[in-house]
């Protein structure tokens, strides 16, 4: 009896995980490839199957326009096959694009203008982060934002902060020239910025004082792992006249949007410098496992409107990965297009098909890079409920 209740209350947790990372990833990428999708029908461009997933197709439907609308066995992704295309990445296959006729090249992706076929692959990531920008507006038109003033209540004993020379009260004006208008907005520029130095300005008595200070590098355990991050030890201060609800119109809750989008590619960008600087470490990629973990922990703690920032987040994320310059992501179509432009003709198939097994290495390594995290992340977890 005791058995069969371990069981069930695993694939109640396996359910609760898995649940919510489905619904996440699977309205990311519909919305990745509905970017693709109503791009290359703008252009003219003839598609013969929308996926969401990969594999064998569970269940589907044709329109009336010959597409085939399907969701596929493995969910780890989504693909557009436009008319033209060998696969679902847009690989072209020369053989049947020599052998196509006047009315089949007409609705060819790949017989389509360089432009055209640059904007549609890039209407997929611009999708993702209009998606963003979208649920990062509605909530803070719906809600608005709790914004704590950049006053200082108290500072760590041996802190950075105390080293610097903060002293009760302070009020931080800007750091390294950027005006800080919340002590959120303050915690954000010093938590990317462990070991740089700083130039904060605070207003001390109506007195503007220069601090220097270099955050210290602290390791702080997050969902995604062990995250590096860089902290002054302050405490901000809680007192009525510090703290404000404010509330936003719509373009002013968009404006906010894009702020926030802006955010998640800056701090993304900020940790692959750090990366490749040696100052960052590559535990922290992770993988399918450590999202649908992290899907059901944000689910159960933050309920629906953290599960929708989670597909803020993470629209983001897909959006600005499918943009790096590999083959097989939209990136290295973009790339092979801007050479494309510039030399008046496209590369040599053979020069593509070299790129495209490149891409196709480098993702697939990546994965299981990513996948290897997870597992640790994951036997560390089960390692520190065991004790």
């Amino acid at each position: 009896m005791e058995f069969f209740g371990l069981m069930g209350g695993a694939a109640g947790s396996l359910l609760g995980y898995l649940i919510p990372f489905l619904i996440v990833l699977t309205v990311v990428v519909f919305i990745h490839e509905l970017g693709h999708f109503l791009v290359g029908r703008w252009c003219g461009v003839g598609v013969n199957a929308f996926s969401i997933g990969f594999g064998p197709e569970i269940v589907g439907f044709t329109d009336k326009h010959g597409t085939r609308w399907k969701l596929s066995a493995i969910p780890l992704g989504g693909y557009v096959k436009f008319a033209g295309d060998s696969n679902g990445a847009s690989v072209p296959d020369p053989e049947t694009l020599s052998q196509m006729s006047a009315a089949e090249r007409a609705v060819s992706f790949h017989h389509k203008s360089v432009w055209r076929r640059a904007a549609i692959v890039a209407a997929g990531p611009i999708a993702n982060f209009l998606l963003a920008i979208a649920i990062f507006a509605g909530i803070v038109y719906v809600s608005g934002r709790h914004i704590l003033a950049p006053r200082v209540e108290a500072i760590q004993a041996g802190s950075a902060a105390e080293r610097a020379g903060f002293q009760p009260g302070d009020l931080v004006v800007s750091i390294n020239g950027r005006t800080i208008s919340s002590f959120t907005e303050m915690q954000r520029i010093v938590s990317a910025s462990a070991d740089d130095t700083l130039s904060v300005v605070i207003d001390r008595n109506g007195r503007q004082v220069t601090l220097t200070a270099v955050p210290d590098l602290k390791e702080q355990e997050t969902p995604f792992g062990k995250q590096r991050i860089g902290l002054l030890g302050l405490q901000a201060s809680r007192a009525p006249e510090d703290l404000a609800h404010v509330r936003y119109g719509i373009l002013e809750s968009v404006k906010l949007g894009a702020v926030e989008t802006w955010y998640v590619i800056d701090r993304t960008f900020t940790y692959i410098g750090r990366l490749v600087m040696g100052r960052e470490s590559a535990d922290q990629l992770s993988g399918p496992i450590r999202i649908a973990q992290v899907s059901g922990q944000v689910a159960n703690l933050g309920g629906t409107s953290g599960l929708v920032s989670l597909v803020a987040v993470l629209s983001v994320s897909i959006g600005l990965i499918n943009l790096f310059p590999i083959p097989l992501l939209d990136g290295g179509h973009l790339l092979f297009y801007a050479i494309e432009a510039l030399r008046g003709r496209p590369l040599s198939d053979r020069a593509q098909e070299i790129g495209f097994r490149i891409g196709l290495a480098i993702v697939v390594m990546l994965m299981l890079f990513a996948t290897w995290n997870d597992l640790v992340h994951l036997g560390a977890s089960f390692a520190a409920r065991g004790t």
